[in-house]
């Protein structure tokens, strides 16, 4: 569940608007998402967050809902903060905890110029088999973003928004998800009606996976993955607020409840 709940944190985070220019005042955003497999609902999430001037926190909740509850009951909590310079998130931290009935777990990742210092994990992964295991190189470390801040796009327009990579570490992984533009369109939900676009997501592994695992062929391969974006404010960031992902036996879904601009 651990890597699933991340897959939603990659997907769903409604973070810091990453502008250019440093607010006059502290401002805060709110996202509440449902997370839907087959038409029913398993998880659910709320992502909050505050910028001040070039710093940003994040704050999340993940928890199973609906049937999934009946199989597997975790709930777990997410926190991301940093600075932005420019147009660029500079993560400096990164958490996860995570409990599935008595069972804990916690992924925690530091930053430091520009790349990853050091990563914890609790429970500590099994001894990995080197003929199959692809390690990650500290080079591969360098110039990523942590599960929550690379879902932000800092753009002039929705135009610009698709047609980019961006290099994310969760812990364990390595992996680049490519954006190229499908659509615009429209939405209207509680706290936003207004313009959207989508892009059509590529998903490729980097490092620090087994090779030849199914899940992960199908999701570079096979998988149609499609992310909606809307605007973030005026901030000059747009967050996903609709998301699909194909999987081996079939579709997931993750939809935004509410989606605003807050005081």
């Amino acid at each position: 569940m651990l890597r699933l709940s991340h897959a939603f944190a990659t997907l769903l985070a409604v973070a810091v608007p990453a502008t250019g220019f440093a607010a006059a005042s502290p401002q805060a955003f709110k996202g509440e998402y449902t997370v839907s497999f087959l038409g029913l609902s398993v998880a659910r999430a709320t992502f909050s967050s505050r910028y001040d001037g070039d710093n940003y926190a994040i704050n999340g909740t993940v928890s199973a809902a609906g049937i999934a509850k009946l199989f597997d009951d975790t709930k777990g909590t997410i926190s991301s903060k940093g600075t932005i310079a420019g147009q660029q998130m500079r993560p400096q931290a990164f958490r996860a905890d995570y409990t599935s009935g008595k069972k804990a777990s916690v992924v925690d990742i530091r930053f430091a110029d520009g790349g990853v210092a050091s990563t914890q994990v609790i429970p500590a992964p099994k001894k990995r088999d080197p003929k199959s295991w692809v390690p990650v190189g500290a080079g591969d470390l360098k110039s990523v973003l942590d599960p929550m801040a690379a879902t932000v796009i800092h753009a002039d327009s929705l135009d610009k928004v698709c047609g980019r990579t961006v290099k994310f570490y969760d812990g364990e992984m390595r992996a680049n998800l490519s954006l190229t533009y499908a659509s615009k369109g429209s939405i209207s939900v509680p706290g936003y009606k207004g313009d959207t676009v989508t892009c059509k997501m590529g998903f490729e592994p980097v490092a620090g996976y087994r090779k030849g695992r199914k899940a992960l062929e199908f999701l570079k391969n096979k998988s149609r993955m499609m992310v909606t974006f809307a605007p973030v404010g005026q901030s000059g960031v747009y967050a996903p607020i609709r998301a699909t992902v194909g999987t081996q036996i079939g579709p997931l879904t993750i939809s935004a409840r509410r989606f605003e601009a807050v005081e």
